[in-house]
């Protein structure tokens, strides 16, 4: 070995090799800013925590507590244990107020899909005044729920409804919206689509307007028509908006009350009468608010176990792919 050598290996070995604590040690001005980053944060979500739970879990907890006992609206009168819950399976006009809300999700999900990526690749193209037609568009949406249903009943009427006079002046026999049952459930389900489009049609837009233009370029340049650029470019890279409308779109049809409440009150019969008009009969009307508590806390499993299921496949699809 020359003695060059020797002395760059002398330079070069300076010391002792450091040990991993020392490696490894976190710095404390390091762990104070974490400290203050992790209280800044909850200073931020402080306020909306103490909503949530004031607003949210707190009533949430107080109504399972209610399924459980018998109240009549002036305070629990005794625990009952599961006897509200084996009531609900006994109880025909719960099964047919569960098969309504079933029927009205399974039409209205679908078609809110399907109609607001529609109008949002429409609203995505040169249409002249687009800007004018996603305001009308989305304005039910901004409209109260109530105020919305109140131009339903302008609209669906029976007697002194727009449509039905209308037919009345061109010679035609008018619609019984209020005196037939798969008539106003129809109605329901019009006014909405209505309100809901509009929603669908901003987020898939959204989706829309963040797909690299290249991509279509290469698409067209391969020869791929305008359905085939829909089929396999659009509806797959919209797939994260339409995952995350189709759980808003089933809360919201498991949770609809205004529209129904206002338009038919869940008649005729019962035509009309889904878990939630149903349950607020049970618990303002009958004042049997124990029963009702029961028909919520049910609204909310069923909500849930869909939320979960759909989370779950969406992640297991992502990790696959």
């Amino acid at each position: 070995m020359s003695a060059g050598t020797s002395a760059r290996e002398e330079s070069t070995d300076t010391g002792p090799p450091s040990s991993p604590a020392a490696t490894y040690a976190v710095q404390p001005g390091r762990t104070s800013r974490q400290r203050r980053a992790t209280l800044t944060s909850y200073g931020f979500l402080g306020p909306n925590l103490i909503l949530l739970g004031i607003f949210l879990f707190l009533p949430l907890g107080w109504a399972f507590l209610i399924s459980f006992q018998e109240s009549g609206g002036f305070g629990a009168s005794g625990w009952v244990g599961l006897e509200n819950y084996q009531r609900l399976v006994a109880d025909s006009t719960f099964w047919q107020s569960a098969w309504n809300t079933a029927v009205f999700t399974l039409i209205t999900v679908p078609l809110s899909l399907a109609l607001g990526l529609g109008l949002a690749v429409l609203m995505n193209s040169v249409l002249p005044v687009r800007k004018l037609f996603r305001t009308l568009i989305y304005l039910p949406m901004v409209i109260s729920g109530v105020a919305t249903a109140l131009m339903g009943v302008l609209l669906f009427d029976e007697a002194t409804g727009i449509i039905n006079k209308l037919l009345r002046e061109g010679g035609l026999a008018t619609v019984p919206w209020q005196s037939q049952g798969s008539a106003a459930f129809a109605s329901i389900i019009l006014v909405t689509l209505w309100i809901r489009v509009g929603f669908n049609m901003v987020i898939y837009l959204a989706g829309l307007q963040g797909i690299s233009p290249e991509l279509y370029e290469a698409a067209r340049l391969e020869g791929a028509g305008s359905w085939q650029q829909f089929r396999y470019l659009t509806v797959p890279l919209v797939g994260p908006s339409t995952f995350f409308l189709l759980i808003m779109d089933v809360i919201y049809s498991f949770q609809v009350f205004d529209t129904i409440f206002v338009m038919t009150g869940g008649g005729p019969g019962r035509s009309t009468s889904v878990l939630v008009t149903y349950a607020y009969e049970n618990g303002f009307v009958t004042r049997d608010q124990s029963y009702a508590a029961a028909i919520g806390i049910v609204i909310f499993l069923l909500t849930l176990a869909f939320t979960a299921i759909q989370w779950r496949s969406n992640r297991s699809r992502d990790t696959a792919g």
